[in-house]
């Protein structure tokens, strides 16, 4: 790797490639944050997961057992709590290592940060809940959902509207 590369992902000044490589390593540490969070929370706080959850099997742990409505809202409350953290894990990511502030105050950048984010996450979470209610998918099958609508979306969002590029 020449010095140039290095250079780049030392500082903010970044070809797109590079850019776009650190938001998917910036992102990668945020969704590991949303999953870890997520899957506590529905294991101890809002009961959500079944005792076949690829979470639950490769822990070995046992879970408290409920129905599919409450399993499905659940599952929203504890991706609530998971967003909330995890959204500014990736905030702080995209300030000191991805994109450069300064298109907007930072009030302003950190709400339209969350409104973004809080609009994928609600399209994903949404989806969520109604495939637990309605098709029984498996809890952590069907979170992988908010994933796929939050990198969509929140990438071209930051990039183009939030940040300076």
């Amino acid at each position: 790797m020449s010095k140039n590369y290095i250079e780049q992902f030392k500082g903010l000044e970044a070809t797109p490639l590079i850019q776009f490589i650190k938001y998917g390593i910036s992102g990668g540490l945020a969704t590991f944050v949303h999953i870890t969070i997520f899957h506590i929370a529905a294991w101890k706080i809002f009961p959500a997961l079944q005792k076949d959850d690829l979470f639950i099997l490769i822990l070995g742990v046992s879970v408290a057992e409920v129905d599919v409505a409450t399993r499905s809202f659940n599952s929203m409350y504890s991706n609530i709590v998971a967003f909330i953290c995890s959204n500014m894990v990736a905030y702080t990511m995209n300030i000191f290592w991805v994109f450069k502030r300064g298109r907007h105050s930072r009030i302003i950048e950190i709400f339209l940060f969350y409104l973004v984010s809080g609009v994928s996450i609600f399209i994903g979470t949404t989806i969520m809940g109604f495939l637990i209610r309605y098709y029984s998918i498996q809890t952590t099958y069907a979170f992988s959902v908010n994933l796929v609508s939050s990198v969509m979306i929140n990438y071209a969002m930051r990039k183009f509207y939030i940040f300076k590029g």
